[in-house]
C-alpha cells in the first residue's frame, strides 16, 4: 500500500463568510459549520468557538480531538464505516490540515474528559496547545443517555473535521510526504538482512464509555487482525472514549500514531516494518485470554524478530499489555512496551497493576499521579465546574480565583501511550 499526506500548513484560524484555506490561514464559516452539526437531534445547542496557541483559553472538558483531511486521491474516504462507505484506506492522497484541530466539549459525557490550556504551566503537557483548535460546544438535549450523548458529540467532531477538510482538497499541499507497505513476502525479499517489527497497538474497548472504532465497527466485537500501518494513518480507527484524559488516544493520535511515524523513518535502514497487529483491552479474563493468545499467534505467523506494544489506559488493561508482551517473548520475539505509570503523587508507588521479569524493556510516559496547578484563565470554553470531579480532580481542585489543581491524569495527552508528549524519563 502506497499513501501520500499532502501536508497544508495552517498558521492561524479565523471566521469568515466562506470556509476556506487560503495563504495558510484557515477560515471557517461559523453559520455553516452550526448548521451542519445541529442536524443532530440529540443536541439542544451548538456553538463554535476558536482557541490559539499562546491564548488565556482553557478548553473542557474535551472528549476528542481530531485533524481535518480530505481524500484526494484513491478508493475509500474519511472515516470509513462512519462517514464514509466501507472501503479500505490507506492508498492514494490524502491532504491534511496540519497545525489544525477539532476539539469537541460541552456538558462532561462522562468522568474521565480533560483539560486543555493554551498557555501557561499546562500548555507545555498537551500537544494540542500547539494546534488552532476549532472548538465544538455541545451540549446535549435533555434525558439523554450516556452513550447517546457520547455518540452524538463524537459524530460532530468527525463531521466537523470532515467539513473544514474538504476546503483543502484543492490546496497545494506545502509538503508531500509518501509512505509504503509491501505484502510480507516482498518486504521480506526486499530487506532479507533487516530484523523484521511489527507493532502491536492495543485499542481501549472495555465499554461503559470506554470504546475505540476499527472501521465503524466497536474493537469489543474484533479479534486481533493485521493492519497496513497506512491505514491507521488514513482514518481507519477513531476514538470513542472517555478514559482518562492523559493517556487516550484520541482521533488525533490515531491519525498521527509517532510509533507508526518513527517505524517508517526507520524501514528499510535499520529494521523491516511489516505491519500493525491491532488488539482489544477486554474487562473479562476468557476474553483478555483470547486476545493475547491471538496477537502472539498473528507476531509468530508474520515471522517477526520484534515487536513494539502500546497501550491505552491504565489498571485493568495492565494485564492485557502483560500478557501479550510475555506471550509474544515466550514466542522467542523481543518486545518493548510503552506505557504510562500510576505511581501515586509521591512516585513511590507500585507504577502498573501487573508486571513479570519478561517485560524487561519498557518506555513510560511519565507519573499520572503527578500534581500540577494551573492558573486561571481569561477565557474557559466549555465547563469549568468538572475540575471537582474529573478523572486526575479531587474535591477542591478548582478554587475561587479560576485556579486548578489537579493530577496530570486530567490533562489531555499529558502522559500518552505512544509516546505523543514531552515527558519521559531518565535512568541514573
Amino acid at each position: 500500500m502506497r499513501l501520500e499526506l499532502g501536508k497544508i500548513n495552517i498558521k492561524d484560524v479565523q471566521f469568515g463568510s466562506e470556509t476556506k484555506v487560503e495563504n495558510g490561514v484557515l477560515y471557517v464559516n461559523k453559520e455553516e459549520l452550526i448548521t451542519l452539526i445541529s442536524e443532530d437531534e440529540n443536541l439542544k445547542s451548538v456553538d463554535v468557538e476558536l482557541a490559539k496557541p499562546g491564548e488565556s483559553v482553557r478548553i473542557m472538558p474535551v472528549k476528542d480531538v481530531i485533524e481535518p483531511r480530505v481524500k484526494v486521491e484513491g478508493p475509500g474516504g474519511i472515516f470509513p464505516g462512519v462517514l464514509s462507505k466501507v472501503d479500505t484506506v490507506g492508498t492514494g492522497r490524502t491532504n491534511v490540515l496540519k497545525g489544525a484541530a477539532v476539539v469537541t466539549t460541552g456538558k462532561i459525557v462522562g468522568f474521565q474528559e480533560g483539560i486543555i490550556d493554551m498557555s501557561g504551566p499546562g500548555a507545555d503537557y498537551t500537544p494540542f496547545s500547539k494546534l488552532n483548535n476549532v472548538v465544538l460546544v455541545c451540549e446535549p438535549k435533555d434525558g439523554l443517555k450516556q452513550h447517546e450523548h457520547e455518540a452524538a458529540v463524537r459524530l460532530a467532531g468527525l463531521k466537523a473535521a470532515k467539513y473544514l477538510g474538504e476546503a483543502a482538497k484543492n490546496v497545494e499541499p506545502d509538503e508531500v510526504k509518501t509512505y509504503e507497505s509491501l505484502s510480507l513476502l516482498e518486504s521480506v525479499n526486499k530487506y532479507p538482512n533487516l530484523p523484521k517489527v511489527a507493532y502491536v497497538l492495543m485499542l481501549q474497548s472495555q465499554g461503559l464509555l470506554h470504546d475505540t472504532y476499527v472501521y465503524g465497527v466497536d474493537a469489543k466485537q474484533i479479534v486481533p487482525s493485521i493492519m497496513y500501518p497506512t491505514e491507521l494513518m488514513d482514518g481507519a480507527i477513531i476514538s470513542g472514549n472517555c478514559v482518562s484524559a492523559c493517556d487516550k488516544n484520541t482521533t488525533y493520535h490515531h491519525l498521527n500514531n509517532p510509533i507508526v511515524e518513527d517505524l517508517f523513518e526507520k524501514h528499510g535502514k535499520e529494521l523491516n516494518f511489516v505491519g500493525v497487529i491491532i488488539t482489544n483491552e477486554n474487562v473479562y479474563l476468557a476474553d483478555k485470554q483470547r486476545s493475547s493468545n491471538w496477537s502472539a499467534k498473528l507476531a509468530e505467523y508474520l515471522g517477526v524478530d520484534g515487536v513494539i506494544i502500546s497501550q491505552e489506559g491504565f489498571g485493568n488493561p495492565d494485564t492485557d499489555l502483560i500478557m501479550n508482551c510475555t506471550k509474544i517473548e515466550k514466542k522467542g520475539i523481543k518486545t518493548v512496551i510503552v506505557t504510562d505509570e500510576y505511581a501515586g503523587r509521591d512516585g513511590a508507588s507500585q507504577s502498573l497493576a501487573d508486571a513479570d521479569p519478561l517485560a524487561n524493556a519498557v518506555v513510560t510516559a511519565g507519573n499520572a499521579n503527578e500534581i500540577i496547578k494551573l492558573p486561571a484563565m481569561d477565557k474557559v470554553i466549555g465547563h469549568v465546574e468538572p475540575a471537582n470531579t474529573i478523572a486526575g480532580g479531587f474535591d477542591g481542585s478548582l478554587n475561587e480565583d479560576g485556579t486548578i489543581e489537579v493530577e496530570l491524569q486530567a490533562i489531555t495527552g499529558a502522559t500518552n501511550e505512544l509516546g505523543f508528549s514531552k515527558l519521559t524519563a531518565k535512568g541514573y
